[in-house]
């Protein structure tokens, strides 16, 4: 494979690559580069969301580099401040240690676990002194650290910055000394911390490592990010059957967008896929073959054919109309009661209307009948159908 070729590869749906003529000396020295991807442990499960970080790790895992999947348990305990407008509370270390744990249970879904090394960053944080802490703390100013975005604006709206969040962006940046990375991955709203690891290298006198971007996954309401909280999420420990519903519920445009993050597939071959639906082919064709794929890998293959039979059978062909609205509502807690879900997202003309329909059976949820008046439903994406024609694609936020 000739350089360009990896080039391509590896800036496959990247946001930005820093820099590359740098990355081409590193791949001229013909050794395996020391891939770097950190995760806190802020959670116990990952999601779709995270794997297009582990994807691209997974790619650079079959040039035949070595992937660095650290573990940020002393990170954790700090709190990513990234992108909040307010202080994040710190994980304890038991909670910590409980989702690292789930961390490495999940990964190897997607890492090559023979080229994959699980780094925690306590192995090194944990022996630094005062004297280290301090030091490293004065390798920047605060004018720099007010440079970040969120930072800038949470400094100008007035609102607290504790101290142990300017922390945050130099113990990552020093992890990147720790394993003298040669690339470091990161979503867009890190660059400020993948580029302190470039910083902080060159102040002890390593190579820079390069810096990978990658965009933000947008979650199934195609709005915004993919997020547990949000409920817009595909959890890659969800049932075969969960994850061909809600990949099954995105947009059509939503879907080309998964596939250049989330698909193995060659660039030719959705390419490919793009003109033939130019040409009339239905999209949803398109849909199961990404939902198969997905749930193959972190199930299996069986699980994603026995997720498509239980599918079909729920929407028979034709059913689901090709031009279905994209509705939002809001809940109040994370819930909605189903008779306001129809009236919120137009389906009804009134409450009464919406029991009327319950009551004579015309009312499904992802092709479910509903009997319950009362039943509730979580914040997510469902597909509510009233009667034989009113049908709507429904963001629950």
């Amino acid at each position: 494979m000739t350089q360009l070729e990896t080039l391509e590869i590896i800036k496959r749906g990247a946001d930005e690559l820093l820099l590359e003529s740098e990355l081409k000396q590193k791949l001229a020295q013909n050794r395996p580069l020391r891939i770097k991807a950190g995760f806190d442990p802020t959670a116990p499960d990952l999601h779709l969301g995270h794997t297009v970080l582990l994807n691209k790790m997974r790619q650079l895992q079959d040039l035949g580099h070595h992937a660095l999947f650290l573990i940020g348990d002393f990170t954790g305990m700090i709190g990513d401040p990234t992108g909040k407008n307010a202080t994040r509370p710190p994980l304890t270390r038991e909670q910590v240690l409980a989702n690292a744990e789930s961390y490495r249970e999940q990964v190897f879904k997607v890492l090559d676990p023979d080229k994959t090394e699980v780094v925690f960053n306590s192995t090194w944080m944990d022996k630094f002194s005062a004297v280290d802490l301090i030091r490293l703390a004065a390798t920047h100013t605060v004018a720099q650290m007010l440079e970040r975005d969120d930072f800038s604006k949470r400094y100008k709206g007035n609102q607290p910055i504790a101290i142990h969040e300017f922390i945050y962006p130099l113990v990552q940046g020093y992890d990147s000394v720790a394993l003298k990375a040669d690339i470091e991955l990161g979503g867009t709203d890190q660059k400020f911390n993948l580029l302190m690891g470039r910083e902080l290298q060159k102040h002890f006198g390593q190579p820079s490592q390069c810096v990978l971007t990658m965009p933000l996954l947008e979650g199934l309401d195609g709005v915004n990010k993919m997020s547990k909280s949000l409920g817009n999420y595909v959890g890659i420990t969800d049932t075969p059957q969960d994850m061909f519903g809600k990949l099954m519920s995105i947009s059509d445009e939503l879907m080309w967008r998964y596939l250049e993050l989330l698909s193995f597939e060659s660039l030719a071959t959705i390419a490919k896929w793009r003109e033939e639906v130019v040409q009339g082919r239905n999209p949803r064709d398109i849909k199961v073959l990404m939902a198969q794929e997905i749930i193959a890998r972190f199930h299996s293959k069986q699980a994603a054919m026995d997720a498509l039979t239980e599918f079909e059978a729920r929407f028979q062909k034709g059913v689901l109309p090709d031009d279905m609205p994209e509705i939002g509502v809001d809940s109040s807690d994370g819930n909605i009661g189903i008779t306001q879900l129809l009236k919120q997202s137009g389906l009804v003309s009134s409450t009464s209307e919406a029991i009327r329909m319950i009551d004579a059976g015309a009312v499904k949820l992802d092709g479910e009948k509903v009997s319950d008046k009362a039943l509730q439903i979580k914040a997510g994406v469902v597909v509510a159908q009233v009667g034989k024609r009113k049908f709507g694609r429904i963001t629950i936020h």
